[in-house]
């Protein structure tokens, strides 16, 4: 018979630790569980896990994006309009009192 030997375990502070230098860093993920000493299967499941577990509301997606754009445009023109009017009311007015 042979032993088994039993998986290390990982505290939750090295997990998270490694999953955010696994995303952040510009190395391939397996490169990374490589300089941590840990299965490179490992770190794929963790960082799989941690993508799983993002709030899918707190990013914004592409429709927001455009609604945002759309409504600055708006805002962006009927503000280059208020500025020219008063530019021409300016000038009226500099006309006028000399």
């Amino acid at each position: 018979m042979s032993k088994q030997s039993k998986p290390p375990e990982y505290t939750a502070e090295f997990k998270e630790s490694a999953v955010k230098l696994a995303t952040q860093s510009d190395q391939p993920v397996a490169r990374t569980a490589e300089e941590l000493g840990i299965n490179k299967n490992t770190l794929y499941n963790w960082v799989g896990k941690y993508q799983q577990s993002k709030p899918k509301g707190s990013g914004r997606d592409d429709e927001h994006v455009y609604d945002e754009l759309k409504r600055l445009r708006r805002e962006n023109k009927r503000l280059m309009e208020e500025r020219d009017i008063l530019k021409k009311a300016a000038a009226y007015f500099a006309k006028e009192s000399l």
